[in-house]
């Protein structure tokens, strides 16, 4: 039986990726570089690319500047200073087969329970293509990832089609056709200036405002391409010119007494943008600027000023028959609906599936709310790890830069426990108490807290399981160092009389700081670049 067989129906590896998108590819490449080339990525889909795989709707794109969207090793010849989704996609496919772990991506094969074995100290994967089993895991699957469908009556029953923002239906014809599009995010903001031309009319449903920023995005001619390319320092000063315009408009995030400016200027790209002072009214926000996720836009505001559009600023209450109905007693006759209504985003996939230490679930062990020491590790579950996990990301700093800096942590955490001879490593209860604690202390005075709305931030009532209260320079030095004592450390059973047998392979340790440092995003200028977004 060739090895390539033998893995298709089953394999014991070191290390076991769950995800190919953004997270499970760099991780894939981080720990080659580390030396631990005994890996397998396992991916549901048939191809590669997880969030930008599955949403194509119409102005899919970054939301940060594509300078910053990029893995530091990899940095590419981006077309416009916000790339459009199908060349994330191209950039996460070539990426992943010039450094040669597309050849360790299975395809088509979805987990449906893990298992950690407390006497083998291994972790048995049940996939729908067969038993895998691990020392160790990475759980990849990003929080962009299951659409999030609303409960409104009717809507069943809607006689045209309904399709979610993330599920774009391309054989749905939009020409001349009457629209109705459920919810104002992101997605929204995007797809909204693309499909207006086309429709006979499209009534918008918002129940909340969003604030919208001007997005100073550009096109990146070829001659100018060229010349990023043979000549790094400009690009290095180009991207760290980016890294240093998100960080100045996270800082108020963090201290709210230092927004008005920001919302100043949100409000007069408002103004600048909408003249009819009623429609501006419905537009203007009653929230603090960061409370929800932060939306850039030069295309949005005009498209709803359209004669074609109108905006109803009212919650969707009911579907009857062909009609959207709105709280407000709106009614809006559509041939077809577009729900932009988000993500489960705190709502990891595999938590129901993956159990720890005592057979306790990691959905049973968040119980009473999502955490984990680091975003990375969960008390209980040894050997696993999370890649943009609980309380990780902030609104501002681009996903690459966090992943890369886990990733480096992760890495440090398998080489350690490769050399101390130990087979389990499990985060320390009041380690992770400790953090916990700390952190939720931090982000009372955040506008992630104190803006007044209700938001994907918070997946408990009440509980802000997304946000990251510091900046993003203490993030990365939290994570650059892996800590041994936060950890416990133990060998099999079996093996205690022999506990220095080391069970990973021998990383090469003079790729592993290589693999993981810290994006150059979060470093001046003049260190080295890249990494994607999330619709």
């Amino acid at each position: 039986m060739t090895e390539e067989t033998d893995r298709s129906r089953g394999h014991d590896a070191e290390v076991i990726v769950i995800g190919a998108g953004l997270s499970g590819v760099a991780a894939a490449i981080a720990l080659r570089r580390a030396g631990f080339d005994d890996l397998i990525v396992l991916e549901k889909s048939a191809r590669l690319g997880g969030t930008w795989r599955d949403n194509t709707y119409p102005g899919c794109g970054c939301d940060v500047p594509s300078m910053l969207y990029e893995y530091s090793f990899a940095p590419h010849p981006w077309s416009r200073g916000f790339a459009a989704q199908p060349e994330i996609l191209d950039y996460l496919e070539t990426t992943a087969a010039a450094h040669g772990v597309d050849t360790a991506i299975r395809y088509g094969t979805e987990v449906q329970e893990g298992r950690w074995d407390p006497d083998a100290h291994r972790w048995t994967l049940k996939t729908t293509t067969g038993t895998h089993t691990a020392r160790a895991v990475i759980v990849a699957t990003g929080p962009w990832h299951q659409p999030r469908y609303p409960e409104i009556p009717g809507l069943d029953d809607f006689p045209g089609p309904v399709f979610h923002s993330a599920r774009w239906d391309h054989s749905a014809d939009l020409a001349g056709r009457r629209i109705a599009i459920v919810g104002t995010g992101a997605s929204t903001v995007q797809f909204l200036p693309e499909i207006q031309p086309r429709a006979a009319r499209i009534d918008v449903f918002q129940s909340t405002a969003p604030w919208v920023l001007p997005k100073p995005d550009y096109a990146l001619p070829p001659a100018a391409r060229r010349f990023l390319q043979r000549h790094p320092a400009p690009r290095r000063a180009l991207r760290s010119l980016h890294y240093w315009m998100q960080e100045a408009i996270g800082l108020p995030l963090r201290h709210p007494r230092l927004l008005l400016p920001l919302e100043a200027a949100a409000r007069l790209h408002l103004r600048t943008q909408v003249p009819d002072p009623a429609l501006r009214r419905a537009l203007s926000p009653e929230h603090r600027l960061g409370g929800r996720r932060l939306i850039a836009s030069g295309t949005y505001y005009p498209a709803l000023t359209r004669p074609n559009v109108r905006l109803h600023p009212t919650r969707v209450s009911e579907v009857n028959g062909s009609d959207v109905i709105g709280a407000d007693g709106t009614r809006a006759r559509a041939d077809l609906i577009i729900l932009a209504t988000g993500f489960h985003i705190g709502k990891l996939p595999l938590a129901d599936r993956l159990h720890g230490a005592h057979g306790t679930t990691l959905a049973q062990t968040w119980a009473k709310g999502r955490r984990a020491y680091l975003g990375t590790s969960v008390s209980g579950h040894p050997n696993l790890f999370l890649l943009l996990g609980p309380n990780l990301l902030t609104g501002t700093t681009a996903v690459p830069t966090v992943l890369e800096a886990q990733l480096r942590y992760i890495t440090g955490a398998l080489t350690h426990l490769h050399t101390s001879g130990h087979t389990a490593m499990d985060v320390r209860a009041e380690t992770e108490q400790a953090h916990h604690t700390a952190l939720h202390a931090a982000l009372r005075t955040t506008v992630y807290n104190t803006a007044g709305c209700s938001s994907y931030y918070f997946s408990d009532p009440g509980v802000n399981t997304f946000c990251w209260p510091w900046s993003t320079q203490r993030l990365l030095k939290r994570l650059r160092t892996f800590d041994p004592g936060t950890y416990t450390w133990s060998t099999p059973p079996q093996d205690r009389a022999h506990p220095h047998t080391p069970q990973l392979p021998h990383p090469r340790q003079d790729n592993a700081s290589d693999s993981t440092s810290p994006s150059p995003a979060a470093q001046p200028a003049g260190s080295h670049p890249h990494t994607p977004h999330s619709p």
